[in-house]
């Protein structure tokens, strides 16, 4: 792919027969037009389906959203990105009561942390957001249906409510949003309870002593530490010989060595073989990921963060003939159509970043395609965070890309160290590192290891998106003192030199 241009999303293409435009086209399916209810019916109300439901209600689509969980928000609200991002803010802020406060002159005689009402606070966000979505649907005027949803045709979901009757929902276009399940791993089985998913470590009644997380992705790392600045005895086993292996590596080790000071400890290239839950410990069997001596280590509860599968099992798609891969992933062109026709499918369902926020866009794109508009994503211009302290987030290309790809580049950083408000606030680990094309400057990547880089990466995607320079962005003026001009400098450092260093 060139990198100079602007691309639409990557899409697994199909046959030609799909490329239409359902608005527009005259193609019908077997079903007499007065017994549709819906023009679109969306199963799953994660923030891909809900995101979906409401835009094509706003485009004067007939839209019903069908959602299992009886609460709105998917993973992501309801176990995922929200009640963990509301205990990583609680437990860093015990953590600097702890440690920081003094050196700013606030002076704590004790302090002591209640897990009860840190997951009330946690679990108080999720309710009130939950019933936000449902206020929305109720003024964008989207039917909800709470239940089980299988697709039986390409016009029909059969609804196993949860009041514990079934329903059948009908509709033109019929959106799989359903979002992605907990990968689990052979030889151990997740209770909730000492063996636990991303969903247990949320709802844990206690701080353990020792917590092992088996996977260093982005939820193993966030979760880890949430219960390390707790009290927790922390240590990460990872297959492979990387922490997030998707990160760019130089940002990459600078993050390992931060979550190392911090206390977290590292068990690289180790596979876990099993974990024995007959004692009062967990006893896991551990062994190098090449083969080797077999050994064994301790814990009171263990993470199992090894990754999500997109969940497709049970929808009845196979019945239909939906194409799928290996993974279970369905198979879609680049209006998010199915090989059947009045199929489309969204989000982790799908090929590209499982991510909220790209399901979000997926879910935008796909209802203006089928009301008749042009949709457009771009999956290399999704940002990626891990919501750890400090913070990294990334958009674009690693430098390990780049230089898989054959570009000419060049590289400009700038630390925080050398950042005013960073220093002012003694809170200055980290950097940004901008990536561009050595010839035409084009901007190719940017990472940013700070406090709040998720909310710093912005620029850098809005950059990207319009196919700016490093010089664009140095030549930008930038508010003093602020987080943000380290990334001005970084761009100056990239196309000339930075002054403050």
């Amino acid at each position: 792919m060139a990198m100079a241009s602007i691309t639409r999303r990557k899409s697994i293409p199909l046959t030609k027969t799909l490329l239409y435009n359902p608005c527009l086209s005259s193609f019908t399916r077997r079903f007499a037009s007065g017994s549709v209810e819906n023009d679109v019916v969306v199963v799953g109300g994660g923030p891909g389906g809900y995101v979906a439901a409401i835009k094509a209600a706003q485009l004067g689509l007939k839209t019903t959203c069908i959602e299992k969980r009886g609460t709105l928000g998917g993973t992501c609200l309801n176990v995922g990105c929200i009640p963990s991002k509301a205990l990583l803010h609680s437990s860093h802020m015990f953590h600097e009561a702890k440690h920081s406060f003094a050196n700013h002159g606030v002076k704590c005689s004790s302090v002591e942390i209640d897990v009860a009402a840190m997951m009330a606070q946690k679990d108080k966000a999720v309710s009130n957001l939950t019933k936000g979505i449902e206020g929305l649907f109720k003024k964008n005027k989207v039917t909800y249906v709470k239940g089980y949803g299988k697709v039986t045709s390409p016009s029909e979901v059969s609804v196993d409510t949860i009041e514990g009757g079934s329903t059948v929902v009908k509709g033109k276009h019929i959106i799989v949003a359903t979002g992605s399940d907990v990968k689990s791993l052979p030889g151990i089985e997740i209770d909730e309870k000492r063996i636990v998913s991303s969903t247990g470590a949320l709802a844990l009644t206690e701080i353990p002593k020792r917590l092992v997380v088996i996977g260093a992705g982005y939820i193993g790392l966030e979760m880890g530490s949430v219960w390390g600045r707790l009290g927790s005895e922390v240590t990460v086993v990872e297959f492979g010989p990387d922490i997030v292996p998707s990160m760019d590596g130089e940002v990459r080790r600078q993050f390992q060595r931060s979550l190392e000071k911090q206390g977290m400890k590292f068990k690289l290239k180790t596979k876990v073989l099993g974990v024995d839950t007959s004692g009062d410990t967990l006893k896991l069997t551990l062994e190098p990921s090449a083969g080797g001596e077999q050994t064994t280590f301790e814990a009171d509860v263990v993470l199992v963060s090894a990754g999500r599968v997109p969940f497709t099992e049970g929808l009845g798609l196979d019945k239909l003939g939906v194409e799928m891969d290996k993974v279970g992933r369905i198979l879609v062109n680049e209006r998010f159509a199915s090989n059947v026709p009045g199929i489309y499918a969204i989000g982790d369902v799908i090929p590209g970043p499982m991510l909220a926020h790209k399901a979000e866009e997926d879910g935008v794109a796909c209802v203006e395609f089928i009301a008749g508009k042009e949709g457009h994503v771009d999956y290399d211009m999704v940002p990626g965070v891990v919501y750890t302290h400090p913070e990294v987030a990334s958009v674009g290309k690693t430098e390990e890309q780049v230089k898989s790809l054959g570009v000419e580049y060049k590289v400009g950083k700038f630390p925080f160290m050398a950042n005013s408000r960073a220093k002012a606030i003694d809170n200055a680990e980290g950097l940004v590192k901008i990536l561009a094309d050595k010839e035409s400057d084009k901007i190719l990547g940017v990472h940013i290891m700070s406090p709040n880089a998720g909310e710093l990466i912005h620029e850098a995607v809005l950059a990207l998106q319009y196919g700016a320079s490093s010089e664009d962005i140095a030549r930008t003026c930038h508010a003093h003192p602020t987080m943000s001009e380290a990334i001005k400098e970084a761009a100056m450092a990239t196309y000339d030199k930075p002054i403050h260093i």
